[in-house]
């Protein structure tokens, strides 16, 4: 059963029905993406990336050094006695 229906006007424009704009989190000003899926057309709202992708962004020499829990909460504590140190 279909979620909603638009209607195609003349000058190829369509409305996106509320319910599918609740459903995707746009409003006025949202890119929405569409993409071919075999015979079905894809919409999507534009800007959701993968954790892949914001990972590759974080790290681009690759993944960083692995640490044992010592020295997380080391490096924890060291940036809280800098942060919090009175001058």
């Amino acid at each position: 059963m279909a979620l909603a229906q638009s209607k195609l006007t003349a000058q190829g424009q369509i409305s996106v029905p509320a319910e599918v704009r609740r459903r995707l989190g746009v409003g006025p000003g949202s890119v929405l993406e569409w993409d071919a899926d075999g015979d079905q057309i894809v919409v999507r709202r534009k800007g959701r990336y993968s954790s892949e992708d914001i990972h590759k962004v974080l790290f681009p020499k690759g993944p960083p050094k692995r640490r044992s829990l010592a020295e997380l909460k080391e490096g924890i504590r060291q940036h809280m006695r800098a942060r919090h140190a009175r001058d």
